[in-house]
C-alpha cells in the first residue's frame, strides 16, 4: 500500500520551519515535523512558540503549501525538565494544528518520569494532542521494554508510543512484543535504516543518531520487518540525517531522494 509521509526536522534540522515546509512541498511530502526545543547548545532553536511573527509565518506557509504538520518535538523530560514546561509547547501544537507531540524520558527515577508522563498526556487531551513515547537507546527508557512499563503504568487513552527503526534496532528490542502491543498506540514510525554495527562509545551514537542514517533500504536494520510488526495505515516519518550527502546536494535533493528511496522501498 501507499503511505503517508512526513519530513522530520531533523532530516533538514538546519532549515527554518518555512524553508522545511516549502521544501516538503516540492519533493512530494503530505506532512513535516518540526522541532521546536533545543536538545543541544549547537541546535537551532525556531521561536515559533514565544514569537507571533514567527507563528503566523509557519501557519501562512502551512496554508500557501497544502502541507500539514504531522507532530511536534521534543519534550525531553530529564531530571531538570518537567512537563509544566513543554505546556507552551502544547499551545503551539494545537495551534499548528498537528495532533502528535514526541515526548523522552531520560530520567532515573522512574516514579517522577511516569508522573510527567501522564501529566504531560492530561494537559494534552483536551487539546485532541497525543503523547508520543520514543525510547532513545542510550537513555533510561531506552528500549520497548520500558517504554511499555511507562505506557501501561501511566494508562492514558492519548499516550502512545513512537517506534525509531534506530532505536528498535540498536536496542534489541523484540519484534513478537512490538506485534503484542495495542495497535491504538502506535499513529507514526520514524524511519530510516543504518548499519549492523557501529563504533563503541557515547560520540559515535550521537554522530548516527544526529548525522548519519542510511535511507529505508539501503541499510541492516530490517526496515520492513519492523515495520510489518505496526499497523498498515500509520505516517511514515522520515527522520533520516545524512549532513555529508546534504551538504553535497542540499537540503531539497536530499528529502527528495529519501522520500523516493522509502517509497521505492516501503510502499
Amino acid at each position: 500500500m501507499k503511505h503517508q509521509y512526513s519530513l522530520a526536522h531533523l532530516t533538514a534540522m538546519a532549515l527554518p520551519p518555512v524553508d522545511l515546509i516549502e521544501a516538503a512541498a516540492k519533493t512530494g511530502y503530505a506532512y513535516v515535523g518540526l522541532r521546536l526545543s533545543r536538545v543541544t547548545d549547537a541546535e537551532p532553536l525556531y521561536p515559533i512558540i514565544t514569537s507571533k511573527t514567527a507563528m503566523a509565518a509557519t501557519k501562512a506557509k502551512l496554508a500557501d503549501t497544502g502541507v500539514k504538520v504531522w507532530d511536534i518535538e521534543l519534550a525531553r523530560m530529564d531530571p531538570t525538565h518537567d512537563a509544566q514546561s513543554y505546556y507552551p509547547m502544547l499551545d503551539a501544537t494545537a495551534e499548528l494544528g498537528a495532533k502528535h507531540v514526541i515526548c523522552q524520558l531520560p530520567d532515573p527515577d522512574r516514579e517522577r518520569a511516569h508522573t510527567r508522563f501522564a501529566t504531560m498526556c492530561d494537559y494534552a487531551k483536551p487539546l485532541g494532542i497525543t503523547v508520543s513515547l520514543e525510547f532513545p537507546w542510550w537513555t533510561e527508557t531506552g528500549n520497548l521494554e520500558t517504554a511499555t512499563t511507562a505506557l501501561n503504568t501511566v494508562d492514558r487513552s492519548n499516550a502512545g508510543m513512537l517506534i525509531d527503526m534506530l532505536h528498535f534496532f540498536r536496542s534489541k528490542s523484540s519484534h513478537s512484543a512490538l506485534r503484542a502491543l495495542p495497535r491504538e498506540w502506535f499513529h507514526f514510525a520514524h524511519v530510516c535504516d543504518g548499519p549492523k554495527t557501529i563504533s563503541p562509545g557515547i560520540d559515535s551514537i550521537l554522530h548516527e543518531a544526529r548525522s548519519h542514517r542510511y535511507f529505508p533500504g539501503d541499510g541492516d536494520f530490517g526496515v520492513k520487518d519492523i515495520l510489518a510488526c505496526l499497523p498498515d495505515n500509520i505516517t511514515y516519518t522520515l527522520e533520516i540525517p545524512g549532513d555529508a550527502l546534504a551538504a553535497e546536494i542540499g537540503f531539497e535533493e536530499y528529502a527528495r531522494r529519501a522520500l523516493q528511496t522509502a517509497q521505492k522501498n516501503l510502499d
